[in-house]
């Protein structure tokens, strides 16, 4: 885990000028936040989740501000197959003729409960949401991502994977699953290709998850997505180039 002098960093207003970004978990906390920050920073955003309703309120919100026109890519991870991810990337080649970026923002909490009583029904969905649909739509968009002179795959990390701690049980595990999913993949790629792979954890998050596991909470102690998009977008532009299979702290 490091931290970076990403921690400071102001992110110019062109920064991702022509870049097509792909977000997963759009309609969330830091899937949204990020969507509105990339389009104002001039990309072109594919905003991906299973709840269209919230997606078009974020569709509505970036073009309204005058930013480039978003797409809208409705997927529920859950009950989508191997093939299903192949599918959708060839709709995006087809419309879009390639990736600059992949951020992995979408996730679900499960129960924070003893291995021994976890519901593994539950565990399996956990882990299809979490860990598999990230492996397969990253896998699936590779094709596209090498059409990109300057790609970058991101995934939004949590402490809970990065040191196992009682009682997050699939949560911590799948989080766990896709730390060491970047790393084999910033290796296999940084060679032959220009696409590298990261992991940032931002910390604490106001939103819908952070919630559900602290329902105790004061909410206004907790930073909002907001404020924490500047390491996504650093991550996700130009300026960190050459920063590859790195697990990152804000």
């Amino acid at each position: 885990m490091n931290r970076h002098p990403m921690n400071d960093y102001q992110p110019p207003a062109n920064l991702l000028r022509d870049r097509i970004i792909l977000i997963t978990g759009a309609s969330g906390a830091v899937g949204s936040a990020c969507a509105k920050a990339c389009a104002a920073h001039g990309a072109t955003v594919v905003l991906v989740d299973r709840k269209q309703a919230v997606l078009e309120r974020v569709y509505d919100e970036i073009v309204n501000a005058g930013h480039p026109q978003p797409m809208l890519c409705p997927m529920d991870f859950e009950r989508m197959r191997p093939a299903d991810f192949e599918t959708i990337a060839g709709g995006l080649e087809t419309e879009l003729g390639r990736l600059d970026g992949l951020l992995h923002a979408a996730g679900i909490l499960g129960t924070l409960t003893p291995i021994e009583h976890y519901d593994m029904e539950l565990w399996f969905k956990v882990m299809q949401v979490n860990f598999n649909a990230p492996l397969l739509l990253t896998r699936a968009c590779l094709p596209l991502l090498k059409k990109s002179a300057d790609a970058s795959i991101v995934f939004s990390a949590d402490r809970a994977g990065r040191r196992g701690r009682a009682y997050w049980g699939a949560y911590g595990v799948s989080h766990a699953a896709c730390e060491n999913l970047a790393e084999i993949l910033a290796d296999e790629l940084e060679a032959n290709t220009a696409i590298r792979v990261n992991t940032l954890d931002t910390g604490p998050v106001h939103g819908r998850l952070r919630t559900l596991a602290y329902p105790g909470e004061d909410p206004n102690s907790v930073p909002r997505a907001e404020t924490l998009t500047a390491g996504f977008l650093y991550l996700l532009g130009p300026d960190s180039r050459g920063i590859t299979g790195q697990s990152l702290d804000r």
